[in-house]
């Protein structure tokens, strides 16, 4: 009986000197011994990827594998931090083949962040300017939340860098920028791809056959209809055929929050400069990351869009190369004003409705609001995975504040400060959604007493419930002093 892994306490981390594979069936064994020669911070990267996906192997996800394994702690101790490198490798070898490669594409991409970190410490002269945006995107702390993709799905392509030296050396780069449709399954497809290199010279725009139903094009967003789709042979497989030779020798790509048009590319590419990522801003919370269009206004001078202009993938693929080169071009290493405060009046006369799930026609959401309103079909709804968001008109500021205000929902503020509401919205057919409905303008236009007014239930007596309040503040107060006064005093025998 061989001794076991979980003999040890869990924050123990002293090599073992025994297989750690040896009640495995042979076969699991080569599959374990690739991962072995990893380091213990890749591999409690992996399980916790595993947990963060509900991945189970053949003995069930991380919990399911510690309970059944650990007869002293169990699932108690979770963290994969604080247990063994053995154990992580024996938790990771339960699972299929076709994760265990990819598994290993994970153990490669740390080991090229490491040998680019080792790189660039080493040679840091020979950095190119535009590798020092690559790190700085890898830096933000999203990075690892956006970025590390699905891939062991099928149909997704991984492309790596190539030779480490090679590519920390080079500053060709290419800005890509995508559209995307709702299809029936729920799941958004890609139906152009536009890519641009640093000249604005245009490298790749063609239409995308999505190959599967689609339950909205989203026209007066993306500018593609079905008529525009009739004919079109190109696929999803065919773009990434394109990006894996237009990407070759280590190009670098670019985009404003890549991670959105790489995820519905299912490209998995590391080498990237997200422009949402490499500015600072003075007036956002350090979570918050601008639009492109407010980007572009404040760093590069323009719009690129005007209110109501739907969205040109051409376009925007150029403006994220415009802000790369014009952060090459003048540091901009202090925050930056984004000037996303002054909201003009049409626009406050709308609501925004975010985080709507996909199988929830638009239309549906009018029911909720009191007034005459309308779904504003020059608004960007594009899908963000499994939600997208619209914007609802309103006749007149006041309407669109009184909508607001009797929407029966828990009120709270977004990242940026701004009013809204979560609200539950109940289908025909008996389902229950939920969304987020958001005021456009920063702060509220209500008086102090009028937002008095709203926070009590009718029945409740506010200024009673203070007095209560208080009264039990300094009662509380009198007490805390006298037991303080008895501590003080001296004991008398």
């Amino acid at each position: 009986q061989p001794p076991s892994l979980f003999d040890a306490r869990p924050s123990e981390d002293k090599p073992s000197t025994n297989n750690p594979f040896p009640f495995r069936c042979p076969r699991t064994r080569p599959m374990g011994e690739r991962l072995a020669g990893a380091e213990k911070e890749v591999l409690v990267e992996i399980v916790r990827f595993t947990q963060k996906n509900g991945l189970k192997g053949a003995e069930g996800g991380w919990k399911d594998f510690l309970a059944r394994n650990d007869k002293k702690f169990g699932a108690s101790v979770s963290d994969p931090k604080k247990r063994t490198k053995d154990v992580l490798l024996v938790f990771l070898v339960t699972f299929s083949k076709d994760f265990q490669k990819y598994f290993r594409k994970l153990v490669r991409r740390h080991a090229e962040r490491r040998a680019i970190e080792q790189y660039m410490n080493e040679f840091s002269g020979k950095i190119s300017p535009e590798q020092k945006l690559v790190q700085l995107t890898t830096e933000h702390l999203d990075y690892r939340k956006n970025y590390y993709f699905p891939s062991y799905q099928e149909g997704w392509k991984v492309m790596r860098i190539g030779k480490v030296s090679s590519s920390m050396n080079s500053g060709a780069m290419l800005a890509i920028d995508c559209e995307m449709v709702l299809c029936h399954d729920g799941t958004e497809a890609v139906v152009r791809v536009c890519v641009v290199d640093n000249k604005l010279e245009v490298k790749l725009d063609t239409l995308v056959n999505p190959l599967k139903a689609v339950a909205d094009y989203r026209t007066h967003i993306t500018g593609v209809s079905k008529k525009d789709l009739e004919g079109v042979t190109c696929s999803l497989v065919d773009i990434q055929k394109s990006l894996k030779k237009i990407l070759a020798k280590g190009k670098i790509l670019v985009g404003h929050s890549l991670y959105r048009d790489l995820y519905v590319l299912k490209f998995d590419y590391s080498r990237v400069i997200d422009t949402a990522y490499i500015f600072k801003y003075a007036n956002l919370p350090t979570t918050s990351t601008a639009s492109l269009n407010s980007l572009c206004k404040s760093v590069c001078g323009y719009s690129v869009r005007e209110d109501g202009e739907p969205h040109n993938c051409l376009k925007d693929a150029e403006a994220a190369m415009n802000l790369v080169t014009a952060k090459l071009k003048h540091g901009f290493n202090d925050p930056i004003e984004i000037a996303e405060n002054s909201v003009p009046e049409p626009d406050q006369m709308k609501l925004l409705a975010h985080r709507i799930p996909v199988y929830l026609p638009c239309q549906e959401l009018l029911k909720i609001f009191s007034g005459n309103p309308s779904i504003d079909e020059k608004i960007d709804s594009r899908i963000r995975g499994e939600f997208y968001s619209t914007c609802i008109s309103f006749n007149d500021i006041d309407e669109a504040d009184k909508a607001f205000d009797e929407l029966d929902g828990q009120e709270t503020k977004d990242s940026s400060g701004r009013l809204q509401k979560s609200v539950l919205l109940k289908r025909d057919n008996g389902d229950v959604a939920g969304f987020f409905v958001r005021k456009m303008v920063y702060g509220s236009r209500l008086s102090n007493s009028e937002v008095l007014k709203k926070r009590p239930q009718p029945t409740e007596n506010t200024e009673q419930k203070k007095e209560d309040a208080n009264g039990d503040k300094r009662k509380r107060q009198r007490t805390s002093k006298k037991h303080a006064k008895k501590a003080k005093a001296p004991v008398v025998e």
